[in-house]
């Protein structure tokens, strides 16, 4: 099994890099191969919608998301980190969702030739906001919980934590433990 991970915070080393890195652990330990991709670095527009990929299947758009599109569709699992930025995900990340459209026609439906590969896979979220109340991300939540639900994708939850100062979270150990065991769940053998 391969676990994906996507960085949307453009701070690596940050509140959210750290807690990705854990749930990565523990899907290594719960022996998944894992990757992580850091989308800051990565040269990824915004959706236009051309409604070109409704009939291909391929996005107009020629930038790195093809490469992450391949390696979510060899993933059995994906988990997304994300900080909120002015109440919302960062902009690289949602570029990043945009983008997903290209696995969809113009009905919503899966493209034929990608439906055995997304089929089963797994999404999971981790947030961080610098408001005390991690409520504060529930309109991310919601994004990655609906885009799970409309696709049928196994939703494995979100782990949800609050810091601020670069690296803070490594203090808190309940966060941490929620992301590793977000990790082990990604990875667990589908029963």
């Amino acid at each position: 099994m391969k676990v994906l991970g996507i960085m949307g915070s453009p701070r690596v080393g940050g509140n959210s890099d750290v807690l990705l890195g854990q749930a990565l652990e523990g899907a290594k330990a719960a022996g998944a191969d894992v990757k992580k991709i850091i989308l800051a670095r990565k040269e990824i527009a915004g959706c236009r919608d051309c409604k070109k990929c409704n009939k291909t299947g391929i996005c107009a758009l020629k930038d790195d998301m093809a490469e992450i599109q391949e390696q979510i569709l060899e993933a059995g699992a994906v988990i997304h980190s994300v900080p909120v930025y002015f109440w919302t995900m960062t902009s690289q990340m949602k570029a990043y969702l945009e983008r997903w459209c290209v696995f969809f026609d113009a009905e919503w439906k899966w493209q034929k030739a990608y439906y055995p590969k997304m089929k089963g896979k797994r999404i999971g979220l981790i947030t961080v906001c610098g408001d005390p109340d991690p409520h504060t991300a529930d309109p991310i939540v919601h994004s990655f919980r609906m885009t799970a639900e409309m696709t049928r994708l196994n939703w494995l939850g979100c782990v949800m934590a609050s810091a601020t100062d670069k690296g803070e979270i490594a203090g808190n150990e309940a966060a941490l433990s929620e992301a590793f065991d977000l990790g082990k769940k990604a990875a667990a053998p589908v029963s």
